[in-house]
């Protein structure tokens, strides 16, 4: 199978910035889709921006013009580039990714990390 580990996390006050890491590991074959995902305490965990293996991206309604997806396809990396950090960004960061491994040629899987913790103060 895959893993994603993500890094990068951490505590920023309201305007400030980070930069999340998501490695993929593994027998990986290709990675399709990659995206970050976010779970507030309480909450459902919602879509914050996703890129395909072409680079097309989308972004959630909340974070457009604020976050910006990117991929190194060659080290099997996405990133998240976060401006504007709003207190209401506080939640755990997960990273997505479907692909396929050399154990299953024909089959794509979806694929989660641990997540990483981003906690924004006032």
């Amino acid at each position: 199978q895959v893993q994603l580990v993500e890094s990068g996390g951490g505590l920023v006050k309201s305007g400030g910035s980070l930069r999340l890491s998501c490695a993929a590991s593994g027998s990986i074959l290709s990675l399709n889709a990659m995206g970050w995902y976010r779970q507030a305490p309480g909450k459902g965990r919602e879509l914050v921006a996703t890129i395909t293996s072409g680079g097309s991206t989308n972004y959630a309604d909340s974070v457009k013009g604020r976050f910006t997806i990117s991929r190194d396809n060659a080290k099997n990396t996405v990133y998240l580039q976060m401006n504007s950090l709003k207190p209401e960004d506080t939640a755990v960061y997960y990273c997505n990714a479907n692909g396929r491994t050399y154990y299953s040629l024909t089959t794509s899987s979806f694929y989660w990390g641990q997540g990483t913790q981003v906690t924004v103060s006032s």
